[in-house]
């Protein structure tokens, strides 16, 4: 049976705040609040109690209203996608997978999958809008400000205001494919920024071959868009789409774009602010401190200089913002929600992956635990090197703990004991060292250099092992199933079998995600 990609019902964002309005997850704020500081205390307030998305309508020093919190919980980032539960996110990550590694079709069934695989292609291709939203209001050259947005600034130690969730557009020199992520920006000056981007990523890439060939680099900032297509700016899954494809794929229907008005780049037409720009060569400023993902401030780095000449916006624009910091936070949903899509691709690649789990604790992409069907000897560690490659976001995963397939993953409490039974630190610890790595993980030793650990907490084979090994303790479903029946007959209907002991190390992150979604509800 073919599995159907989503189709969104909402454009913009605008849509999507009125639906999650409809579902009575989103709260509107009059009182006056100050982006600096205040704003993102509030929404962090929020968004640790599970509380809905906010939108600030009283911003101090600006006209523009900010939403914030819209992606706080898995529920909401589902939504986003126009499914209804988290369960469906790997189905549409089987959908995907097959754009990952295509091979010909077995039987009449495949050839139908396939079949329907090509038309979602084509209804995913971009869509154009000769009258755009975005371009409703134009300021040029001396009437340029970006004091008039309502750049947030979230901790004390912040050395400015910020564009947090801004769509970043490039495009290759050469090719002109063009390239979209999710980058941080600090206020400059009245019409300058610079840009925070990793040297790996898209935009670091073409600014590279800009300045080789002694030319600027066009860049584009949309701000206010729908969080689908913040979500393909995120996933940067090595397929030959474009992201705005991708952002078709999710959404089941082409992105409508727009031409920018002074560069030859296309944003997103329902944008609710648009700013347009040059990257001189060699043009650069200090760029930081601010709080990052690591829950640390990061360093003053040297960063790209954005001039930007042109900004166009919506009539009342709506500015969106979001933060990082010690989890939870809106980073932390978005990536367990991408943790359910990538199963299935990953499982594709490594097909002895029965399950992978990225805790959010861990910053949702420092530590994986990965489940594996074991069958041969040095089987984990030949699974942890493929899985450090599979992907371009575990490029920087600095822990791999890979256990049986009967072990829960996502049970703190299993993996902890699996590890303390079954793992010989002086046979089972591999290290890999002065590796590439995180700029902004101050424990290693040398910035953009460290080292890796793979844990393998399996049960021993072969020549693995030189004596025998116990026999693990359990229950026949038999009788776990007779208990079960007479549970209500002994009394004991009263007792949450299901709730974790927390003197064993902790809830686990689904008991927790599962309570936020509640406190949510009421």
């Amino acid at each position: 049976m073919a599995i159907a990609l989503p189709r969104i019902t909402t454009r913009d964002l605008r849509g999507f705040l009125s639906l999650l309005e409809n579902k009575g997850q989103l709260r509107r704020i009059t009182a006056p609040v100050d982006p600096d500081l205040e704003l993102a205390a509030i929404s962090d307030r929020a968004l640790a109690s599970g509380g809905p998305a906010l939108i600030f309508e009283n911003v101090i020093g600006s006209s523009i209203p900010v939403t914030a919190n819209l992606m706080g919980t898995v529920e909401r980032v589902v939504w986003s996608m126009g499914l209804e539960s988290a369960e469906q996110l790997e189905e549409l990550g089987k959908r995907l997978a097959l754009l990952q590694q295509p091979r010909p079709p077995k039987g009449f069934s495949e050839t139908k999958e396939f079949a329907s695989i090509a038309w979602d292609l084509i209804r995913a291709r971009p869509g154009w809008n000769i009258n755009p939203p975005c371009q409703y209001k134009l300021f040029n050259q001396s009437s340029v400000n970006l004091d008039a947005l309502p750049l947030i600034r979230p901790w004390p130690g912040d050395v400015g205001g910020v564009v947090t969730f801004g769509l970043v557009i490039t495009k290759d020199p050469e090719t002109r494919i063009p390239n979209v992520g999710v980058y941080r920006l600090q206020q400059q000056s009245i019409n300058t920024m610079t840009v925070h981007w990793l040297s790996v990523r898209g935009g670091a890439r073409h600014l590279r071959k800009a300045v080789a060939l002694n030319r600027p680099l066009e860049i584009a900032v949309a701000i206010g868009v729908h969080p689908i297509l913040l979500m393909a700016a995120a996933t940067p899954i090595p397929i030959q789409l474009s992201e705005w494809l991708f952002a078709g794929l999710y959404a089941g229907r082409g992105v409508q774009l727009t031409k920018c008005k002074t560069i030859d780049l296309e944003v997103p037409s329902q944008s609710e602010i648009v700013l347009e720009g040059l990257i001189w060569p060699g043009d650069e400023l200090p760029d930081g401190p601010f709080g990052d993902h690591m829950g640390f401030y990061g360093g003053v780095e040297s960063s790209p200089l954005v001039h930007f000449h042109c900004v166009t916006q919506r009539n009342n624009p709506i500015f969106m913002a979001t933060f990082s910091g010690r989890p939870p936070k809106e980073e932390a949903m978005i990536a367990i929600a991408l943790n359910r899509i990538y199963t299935p691709i990953l499982h594709q690649q490594i097909p002895e992956i029965i399950d992978f789990f990225l805790p959010m604790e861990t910053l949702s992409y420092k530590l994986a635990i990965i489940s594996i069907d074991k069958s041969y000897p040095g089987q984990a560690r030949r699974v942890a090197m493929a899985f450090w490659s599979a992907l371009p976001q575990f490029t920087y995963t600095k822990f791999i703990v890979v256990v049986d397939q009967t072990i829960n993953i996502r049970d703190i409490r299993q993996v902890m004991w699996v590890i303390a039974a079954q793992v010989d630190p002086q046979r089972d610890l591999f290290v890999l060292k002065d590796t590439a790595f995180d700029s902004l993980d101050f424990a290693s030793e040398q910035l953009n250099l460290g080292g890796r650990l793979a844990i393998d907490a399996t049960s021993k084979i072969g020549p693995e092992k030189r004596h025998n090994w116990g026999k693990p303790l359990s229950r026949s479903m038999e009788l776990e199933t007779r208990i079960n029946q007479r549970w209500e007959e002994l009394g004991l209907s009263d007792l949450d079998t299901n709730k974790p002991d927390p003197s064993l190390f902790g809830y686990t992150l689904e008991y927790i995600l599962n309570r936020i979604v509640q406190s949510g509800e009421h």
